[in-house]
């Protein structure tokens, strides 16, 4: 890897890591309320692919976790073997940080994310679950089923998150997933996005939050 695709890469997750504080906003007190009374935190990284963000995720649930002994831990599953492989070896396994409050668990599965439900060995019950630069124009019926298996992963007051790269497939996205059963509690706009070479097309473009609707 270049030193310029190394570079980029770091400043993309320092945006992302503004976005996630930014879109949660409002809601992050009635998110802390939540996991304060959770031992152990559970995010759910789907269609995760190397999970470059792993680091990221879980040091936004454990700063909205609070105490210093929280343990947060990320499950991630992707279709892609070698991207999987390479996951596990950069952040799985059971890690404690000196500058960093609690410990971390991150642990990889190839697996289809279109049928978590086939997957009992993830569990479910998760306070988080995130879908980096879904993309729903590839296969809108494969991306609905995705959606659709986030939602029912999602835990009592657990949290939808995604982001997107094109403007109107993140409007497309956040009208499926409502349709699903999603309510959409915040969406924004990411005001440092780093452009590509795909007109329209840029990193974390946009980042929404969503909850189950009640029933």
């Amino acid at each position: 890897m270049s030193r310029k695709y190394l570079a980029e890469t770091e400043e993309d997750l320092a945006h992302l890591r503004k976005m996630l504080r930014r879109v949660m906003g409002d809601d992050a007190d009635t998110v802390r309320r939540h996991l304060a009374k959770r031992d152990e935190a559970r995010v759910l990284d789907v269609a995760c692919g190397d999970c470059r963000e792993a680091e990221v995720l879980t040091d936004f649930i454990a700063e909205l976790k609070g105490p210093s002994e929280s343990a947060v831990k990320l499950t991630g599953i992707d279709v892609r073997a070698r991207e999987i492989a390479d996951a596990q070896r950069r952040y799985g396994g059971k890690r404690e940080f000196k500058d960093r409050p609690g410990s971390r668990e991150c642990d990889f599965m190839t697996g289809d994310a279109s049928k978590l439900d086939q997957h009992a060995e993830m569990g479910e019950d998760f306070d988080l679950v995130f879908m980096r630069h879904q993309n729903y124009w590839h296969s809108a019926r494969t991306w609905e089923e995705i959606y659709d298996q986030a939602l029912a992963k999602l835990g009592d007051d657990g949290r939808l998150i995604i982001t997107s790269y094109f403007d109107k497939e993140h409007e497309l996205a956040l009208e499926a997933i409502q349709r699903l059963g999603g309510e959409l509690i915040r969406t924004e706009f990411n005001p440092e996005t780093r452009e590509l070479q795909t007109e329209g097309k840029s990193v974390d473009r946009h980042v929404a939050i969503f909850r189950r609707k009640e029933e």
